[in-house]
């Protein structure tokens, strides 16, 4: 059976130079419906992935009881000396957080870009935090460094050049990057001018720290909720990043999904019909392998392996569309948390490019499984006559 299955899909390969036309239908259609899906899927996995690439076992971010954002957290002066004084924390560093409208590059429109105010202990507890351009802010200058995403996404946020936030003038002396992550969406300052340009008396939003050790946050979180002078909460960076990507992501993946299945009915249908195409249209080939001696399980097997082979052509193609045509693309969009713009690259993963071999795969199987058994119930006699 073997031997007879390799020498009718032989057959059937050298002649598909013959059907290169109807052949194509199935490996172009295919082929969109992977290029789509691993498109959108890549930018719901690069979303996520620059939001948890700021993330550290052995940091936690500390805000006000209910907060589910720092833009909406509000931590006071003896908040912060409490917290820095926990066993648990190692070092901290409390940190404003806001927005300024700053016009887009694309568009030329006002958006939300975010203004950091720290102090030197940010840099320690985020190591990835590296400039490359210029030069640190100095204490008491209203000045800033810029990350690199937000240096390409916004108008005028170049090294050297000055901004304009609360109706004051802030040079821009530096641009760093941070791993990828979304910090490099955002422009950092030092605390205390930040706090007087933004009106913000002492109050800071939030309070990162470096744990002794990872598995300290869990008395760190129970003894920040015990103790009555708070009404704070901790949290794990990663699981605050986790939880600030969900809604973007799962609204991308299921449009992903909803858009690929659309298009997998038509991929679905060209297949069929090719397929079926390819069948009556070797009719009496097939009945003559047949009368031949051949099997009908081999001449089924010859004709789904055909299709499956023009779908891992159509998966590769579109594999290779979103891989050379989107992998590394950067694009900004809206953090709904932070209500502020989001700078990260299209991942088209590994992990993406085998999932999009199996949606190909599955629809090569079924648009030819039914060409398939129809090839094996062909009446020999009457297919030898053409019937």
């Amino acid at each position: 059976m073997l031997s007879q299955i390799i020498a009718v899909t032989l057959m059937n390969l050298r002649n598909l130079p013959s059907r290169l036309g109807s052949s194509s239908v199935i490996v172009v259609g295919i082929g969109g419906v992977v290029a789509v899906l691993l498109t959108l899927l890549a930018m719901a996995g690069g979303f996520s992935a620059a939001l948890e690439r700021g993330g550290s076992p052995d940091r936690a971010l500390v805000l006000r009881g209910g907060s589910d954002s720092e833009m909406s957290g509000q931590v006071e002066p003896e908040g912060v000396r409490i917290v820095s004084t926990m066993p648990e924390v190692a070092d901290y560093s409390p940190e404003m957080y806001t927005v300024a409208d700053v016009p887009k590059r694309a568009t030329g429109q006002p958006a939300n870009l975010i203004i950091r105010g720290v102090e030197p202990a940010a840099f320690r507890i985020r190591p990835e935090v590296e400039i490359i351009e210029g030069r640190s802010f100095e204490p008491g200058k209203r000045e800033a460094i810029a990350g690199l995403g937000a240096s390409s996404e916004f108008t005028g946020i170049d090294l050297g050049a000055k901004v304009a936030l609360r109706d004051s003038d802030w040079t821009i002396v530096g641009l760093f990057k941070a791993n990828g992550s979304a910090y490099e969406s955002e422009l950092w300052a030092d605390l205390p001018v930040a706090q007087s340009t933004f009106r913000r008396g002492a109050t800071v939003q939030s309070i990162r720290v470096r744990l002794t050790e990872p598995e300290a946050f869990d008395t760190l979180a129970s003894r920040i909720e015990g103790d009555r002078r708070l009404d704070l909460e901790a949290h794990t960076e990663q699981t605050f990043y986790q939880r600030q990507s969900e809604s973007l992501n799962a609204l991308i993946t299921n449009f992903g999904y909803t858009v690929a299945v659309i298009m997998a009915f038509g991929a679905f249908f060209a297949a069929l019909n090719t397929m079926y195409t390819a069948v009556s249209t070797r009719t009496v080939e097939i009945a003559t392998l047949r009368a031949l001696g051949f099997g009908g399980a081999a001449v089924m097997v010859s004709v789904l392996i055909e299709a499956l082979g023009l779908a891992l052509l159509g998966g590769l193609l579109g594999g290779a569309i979103a891989y050379f045509g989107f992998n590394g693309f950067t694009v900004a969009t809206l953090n709904q948390a932070s209500f502020s713009q989001i700078a990260f690259d299209f991942a088209v993963t590994g992990d993406l490019l085998l999932l999009g071999l199996i949606w190909a795969l599955t629809l090569g199987f079924v648009g030819g499984l039914f060409p398939a058994a129809r090839a094996v119930r062909l009446p020999i006699t009457s297919a030898l006559r053409g019937e």
